[in-house]
């Protein structure tokens, strides 16, 4: 039996989507905000948050207002920006699966299919590091928006297409006017629109949240669970993932976790062309796991059971591995079937359902 750990209950300060592999997606040139036009709306901390780690991070150039995030909201939901006019942000991205795709690979608009899962969308604003997509390769919010649009094997679109169809349409001029201050629409304002509404998408309300804030108690599978999350001879989660002085539940860095030998896809490798990197895929929270699945960057385990077991027995070695892999020599930290049932049950206790259903949230469009 692996060892036990007291429950952590001292909390310390700390710092902190779905396509084919691409080049880095440089961040949109900064375009001005007419000054006292739209309404300030700045992001509503949660407590768990605001105690735990830094401010979010909201570019000078694209703050948060009412009007920006009620249209990148409506954007986010519209399939206007596709090539065909079938498929929005929101397909790829869906509340009901904690803005993610339940399937391994998304389908885009010519029946095509990615190489990656869709990466859920919530806590981005806390992406201490700015590298967003599997691999990092675009380098803010807003330039991660710019990317599915104009992917073959997505929206297969162009921008000035794009455009064209905002341009045209008989509502949207006047909403990024309001929003913006002007109405000749482009693609950094329509990305900037998105990036101010995916801000909004916060997840801060699962059962040990409310553990850590004193207001409910934890079942003792859960704490159980817990301990071993944290212990370097249990299950060993914690370097990647962080612990309770980390609610976003991810290091937002970029590891190996022991997945291949070899590697079809290269991964933080593409973007950097170091081969050090191939192999290396952005930790995900494991925040409303019980939405999300199926987990990895390829969609390859369609259960937390099956996650569970690759870190148990299933380790593979390879040039790349990240060194907290340190059980790899014995496939994995071995743990039994009580200690997968107990860290599954902790890993569920991060599950917040309020999120999925919040109404700021939804489809807002007829």
């Amino acid at each position: 039996m692996k060892k036990s750990l007291f429950i952590l209950l001292v909390i310390t300060v700390s710092f902190y989507s779905c396509s084919k592999t691409e080049e880095p997606i440089p961040t949109p040139e900064p375009t001005p905000q007419q000054p006292g036009q739209p309404t300030p709306a700045p992001l509503l901390i949660p407590q768990i948050f605001s105690q735990n780690i830094l401010a979010p991070f909201i570019p000078s150039n694209n703050p948060q207002t009412i009007e920006g995030v009620a249209l990148g909201r409506k954007l986010f939901f519209d399939p206007i920006l596709s090539g065909d006019g079938t498929q929005a942000c929101a397909d790829c991205h869906s509340p009901e699966f904690s803005f993610t795709d339940s399937n391994q690979f998304s389908t885009g608009i010519t029946m095509q299919q990615g190489n990656r899962n869709s990466m859920a969308v919530f806590n981005v604003a806390w992406n201490w590091n700015g590298k967003f997509f599997w691999d990092g390769r675009a380098n803010s919010l807003e330039a991660q928006a710019l990317g599915p649009v104009v992917n073959p094997i997505e929206m297969n679109n162009t921008w000035p297409n794009a455009v064209a169809s905002l341009q045209a349409d008989p509502n949207y001029p006047s909403l990024f006017n309001t929003a913006f201050g002007t109405s000749t629409i482009d693609s950094n304002l329509v990305a900037m629109a998105i990036a101010q509404f995916e801000r909004t998408l916060i997840s801060a309300n699962s059962r040990f949240d409310q553990f850590l804030l004193g207001q409910i108690a934890l079942t003792p599978q859960e704490l159980n669970g817990f301990n071993l999350f944290m212990d370097e001879n249990g299950g060993d989660c914690f370097h990647c993932h962080g612990g309770a002085n980390n609610p976003l539940w991810t290091d937002n860095d970029f590891h190996n976790n022991g997945l291949d030998a070899t590697f079809t896809d290269n991964g933080r490798g593409i973007v950097t062309g170091n081969p050090a990197d191939n192999g290396k895929f952005k930790s995900p929270s494991l925040r409303n796991l019980a939405y999300t699945a199926p987990y990895m960057h390829d969609g390859r385990f369609a259960t937390l059971d099956e996650v569970l077991d690759h870190y148990s027995i299933g380790l593979v070695n390879s040039p790349t591995i990240d060194p907290l892999m340190k059980f790899v020599g014995q496939g994995g930290v071995q743990l039994t079937p009580s200690e997968k049932a107990d860290l599954k049950a902790f890993l569920l206790s991060l599950t917040d359902n309020d999120f999925i259903t919040n109404p700021a949230f939804q489809d807002p469009n007829p």
